[in-house]
C-alpha cells in the first residue's frame, strides 16, 4: 500500500521533470543555448554545446526512469 503511493509519486515527479526537460530542448529557432547566449555561433545545430549534450543526457535518462516507473506501478496496481 505504501509502495504504491511512493511509487505514484516518484512517477508523477519523473513525468513532471520530462515535461520540464523536453520544454528546456532547443526547437528550429533556440531553447537552452539561446538563453545563455550560445545561439549565435552555429545556427541551429543541434547537440553542439556541452549544456545540449548534458541535456540530451539527462532527458533519456529521465525518460527511462519515467517509463520503468510506470510499468512497474502497472504491475503492482493489477489485482491478484
Amino acid at each position: 500500500m505504501i509502495f504504491d503511493a511512493v511509487l505514484i509519486v516518484f512517477c508523477v515527479g519523473s513525468a513532471l521533470g520530462l515535461l520540464f526537460l523536453v520544454l528546456l530542448h532547443s526547437g528550429r529557432g533556440g531553447g537552452l543555448s539561446d538563453m545563455f547566449g550560445g545561439g549565435s555561433l552555429g545556427g541551429s545545430s543541434a547537440g553542439s554545446t556541452v549544456v545540449e549534450r548534458n541535456l540530451d543526457r539527462l532527458t533519456v535518462i529521465t525518460a527511462v526512469i519515467f517509463g520503468f516507473s510506470t510499468v512497474i506501478l502497472a504491475l503492482s496496481l493489477q489485482p491478484s
